[in-house]
């Protein structure tokens, strides 16, 4: 970087650069600038100065504006953010001079960025995480991150070869230790050390090897517990004889593909909680609000194939004949005033299990007319100590036990979960979904601001150490950690940040962690199938939804298609700014062929402004109704406004797939995309935006349905440009469609997700137990974090609530 800034300098484009910062500070009277912003007055001031086609490009000012991702302008300096490569950012500033440039420290540009909002303190609270990370197993090279599973299988591997006796001896600890409920598992007390176990080895392969490959485990048992091995190898004679020499194998000739396959059949996860706190958790026609639908809809789904596969497994593994059962519990909040759900239940079973459970948990009552009822996600941040306290007694008692795992959701989740994994000793996964911070640009500068109506000094502050403190991070796409080459990435947001009058964070999290881990979600098949297995659709069902869709009135249904034929543009999402219908509508009303050709079917919870829960979403229904007037839009479009069950909304996406129709996801930013899941696996082509995970779902090479939500004009033309190939070659849609198909079932399926969750479990356990030092510093200091800042900052929040009353 500082060669480009070296030859921007002693060149004739130092004159072009000067130029340009005179014109952003000038025109626009901003002195904070992000890259969009900047790219845009660049590409004006090219075009105004006539510059020559490449100039834009790969001059070398060109380069330097192109990597440039934020941007302060003072009197004396200016401030550039440059990140060349994905999760590398440097920090330079510029003297109004242009002669003196120099490479500045992270303190010195939160420093900067406070003096802009002239909140500016000369000493104020650091936050570095970087001490923790170092010394510890660090991935090196950018394109593996989120590929921690696969990094430390390598790392324990090479460690194995390096010091075999050394790790040998910790494998033999690790699978010692392995019990149920004071039953041990793998290996007795018979077997008292690493030589001991690998000497065992051989006579129980001698001896399996002369017993029928399907003989039941139960009929050899005893044999194999005189040699030191319990219960726990498998479930037949082939079963068992294959693990244990995987177990031979791995430790005289270590590799990762065996480490992979040994850590997969053992069996260390019997009981594991999934935390959703402030989702609405419910099954009966209450899954969640808008705002937690989708994490609800997850967690269900997820709750139902952790237990079939720890089902399998613990079938496989030859544990039925000790009566070993899993167990999984969805820990969330009992809600007294429930709207007539369930909600208000302690304990529910998840339905299509036969041992997992929603066990609700409910607020300590500080003030009932505000406990007793929903919270909003940006207000529950008080009460999550003490449900933490109080769901801990909760879950010992329901488990008889203590849990294997405990997976945070969402950013109250994930401090709940630090809470409960501290307190007992388990591991932590954190699933974010979506991170508040990035959502919404200058959150965090402007935090004071936004203060009393999004609380972000709280959630922030605990995205903070629940990230920290999780022993693994599993992300639905790699853009959720280190975003694109273009893009910043959701937790790369949390690296460098500032809360003016608050705090600094320094270095706030380590992106080249092995505990980043991309295990996206799958899709319920039962309920989300291709629209052509018409064997497995319900017919009265069809005929229900195509009504719905094309000619039933209802006082939650706008508009009435004067021409049903013409094939149809789907949406379904929850109506907000970021969810963009109105966007897409606009899109839509400004093309006449579009209109011709096709019609537009908008599928949200709600229709009018007086359903609204916040004032902007009232904003986005009554500008979706402003810009069909606007537009004309009558008799072309159809807003069915209404929350549909999971069987309606997946019947939706196959009758407009019956004829041809196509799906498109406009938000203006995604983290990953349920709805994009759904939509393909039931055969629907679908277009999706471009900034977030869509971009790994569709791996669209060529960009034919990447589309950007922020240019009308050319996303419009790229749906007219399938619409009229789709009429030019009948062929082509089915070829998208079946494509579309079998890229979620190769990538996305449950079963997939499940599998490789549970591998994370067993080796973060294994290495949080051979290398327990680094986590107790660790969580020492997320300690401190949560009682001298988080805590202050609730304990406010809390006040404000014990004094509120209802209308």
């Amino acid at each position: 970087m500082y060669e480009l800034f070296q030859a921007v300098l002693d060149s004739d484009e130092k004159t072009a650069l000067r130029q340009l910062l005179s014109t952003l500070k000038s025109v626009s009277g901003k002195r904070y600038f992000l890259r969009n912003e900047i790219l845009h007055a660049f590409a004006d001031y090219c075009q105004q100065s006539q510059k020559p086609a490449y100039f834009y490009h790969s001059s070398s000012i060109g380069k330097l504006i192109h990597c440039t991702h934020e941007m302060i302008l003072e009197e004396e300096s200016t401030w550039f953010v440059v990140r060349q490569k994905i999760a590398s950012q440097e920090v330079w500033r510029l003297m109004f001079d242009f002669f003196k440039f120099e490479l500045m420290t992270p303190q010195a540009f939160l420093d900067a960025s406070d003096r802009l909002v002239n909140r500016y303190q000369p000493h104020i609270l650091e936050i570095d995480l970087h001490p923790f990370y170092e010394g510890s197993p660090t991935i090196s090279d950018s394109r593996n991150i989120g590929q921690g599973l696969a990094f430390l299988n390598r790392y324990l591997c090479d460690q194995l070869l390096t010091d075999p006796e050394y790790w040998v001896e910790l494998i033999f600890q690790t699978l010692h230790h392995l019990q149920y409920d004071g039953i041990p598992l793998l290996i007795s007390d018979r077997i008292n050390s690493s030589i001991d176990l690998a000497k065992q080895i051989k006579p129980a392969l001698k001896f399996l090897s002369q017993r029928p490959p399907n003989e039941p485990y139960a009929e050899f048992r005893f044999y194999l517990q005189e040699l030191g091995f319990e219960p726990g190898w498998g479930n037949t004679a082939a079963r068992v004889s294959e693990t244990l020499e995987l177990l031979e194998r791995l430790i005289d000739s270590p590799q990762p593909a065996i480490l992979e396959a040994f850590v997969a059949r053992v069996p260390a996860v019997f009981r594991v909680v999934l935390i959703s706190i402030h989702g609405w958790v419910g099954q009966q026609d209450v899954l969640g609000r808008d705002e937690t639908l989708g994490q609800v809809i997850y967690v269900l789904e997820q709750a139902r194939s952790l237990e079939n596969k720890l089902q399998a497994e613990i079938k496989l593994a030859g544990l039925d004949v000790l009566g070993i059962q899993p167990h999984v519990i969805i820990l969330t909040r009992l809600i007294p005033n429930c709207d007539g759900t369930d909600c208000n239940l302690r304990v529910e079973k998840v339905q299509d299990t036969e041992n997992a459970w929603i066990l609700r948990v409910p607020f300590r009552e500080f003030n009932p007319e505000v406990t007793n009822n929903w919270i909003s996600k940006s207000e529950i941040w008080p009460y999550l100590e003490t449900f933490a306290q109080d769901a801990e007694k909760e879950l010992l008692a329901q488990f008889q036990g203590r849990p294997n795992l405990i997976i945070g959701n969402y950013s109250d989740g994930n401090l709940v979960a630090s809470l409960l994994s501290r307190r007992l000793k388990v591991t932590q996964c954190n699933i974010a979904h979506s991170l508040e911070k990035p959502k919404y640009l200058f959150s965090n500068l402007y935090w004071q601001d936004l203060e009393d109506q999004y609380h972000f000094s709280a959630q922030f502050t605990a995205d903070v150490i629940s990230m920290n403190a999780a022993d693994f991070i599993i992300t639905s796409s790699c853009q959720e950690i280190v975003g694109t080459p273009d893009t910043m990435g959701q937790y790369e947001s949390y690296k460098c940040f500032t809360m003016p009058n608050l705090y600094h964070v320094v270095d706030g999290i380590n992106l080249f962690s092995p505990k980043f881990n991309m295990v996206p979600p799958g899709v319920s098949e039962d309920i989300f199938f291709p629209y052509s297995q018409t064997q497995d659709r319900d017919h009265s069902l069809i005929t229900q939804v195509h009504d719905l869709l094309f000619n039933r009135e209802d006082s939650q249904i706008f508009g009435h298609l004067d021409d049903p034929n013409k094939r149809p543009i789907l949406a379904i999402a929850p109506i907000n700014f970021i969810k963009n219908h109105t966007g897409l509508a606009e899109l839509f009303g400004k093309n006449q062929a579009l209109q011709e050709r096709c019609n537009l079917i908008v599928v949200t919870s709600k229709l009018h402004p007086h359903e609204a829960t916040k004032p902007e979403e009232a904003e986005e229904i009554q500008r979706l109704h402003d810009i069909i007037q606007k537009y004309n839009l009558y008799g072309h479009i159809r807003w069915i406004g209404m929350r549909l069950p999971s069987n309606e909304i997946g019947e939706a996406y196959r009758v407009v797939g019956d004829r041809q129709g196509i799906y498109v996801h406009f938000a203006l930013f995604e983290s990953f995309g349920r709805s994009i899941l759904e939509a393909m696996i039931s055969g629907l082509p679908t277009f999706a935006t471009e900034f977030g995970g869509a971009l790994e779902i569709l791996d669209d090479r060529d960009n034919r349905f990447h589309i950007n939500p922020t240019d009308l004009e050319v996303t419009a033309q790229q749906i007219l440009d399938f619409v009229n190939q789709c009429d030019t070659q009948p062929e082509y849609w089915s070829e998208v469609s079946e494509w579309m198909i079998q890229r979620i079932r190769n990538r996305y399926t449950w079963e997939i997700h499940t599998s490789q969750l549970l591998s994370l479990a067993k080796i973060f356990s294994f290495w949080n137990f051979v290398a327990p030092e680094n986590n107790e510093a660790r969580d020492r200091y997320m300690e401190t974090l949560f009682y001298l800042i988080y805590k202050p900052i609730v304990e406010n929040i809390l006040e404000q609530h014990k004094s509120l009353r209802s209308n």
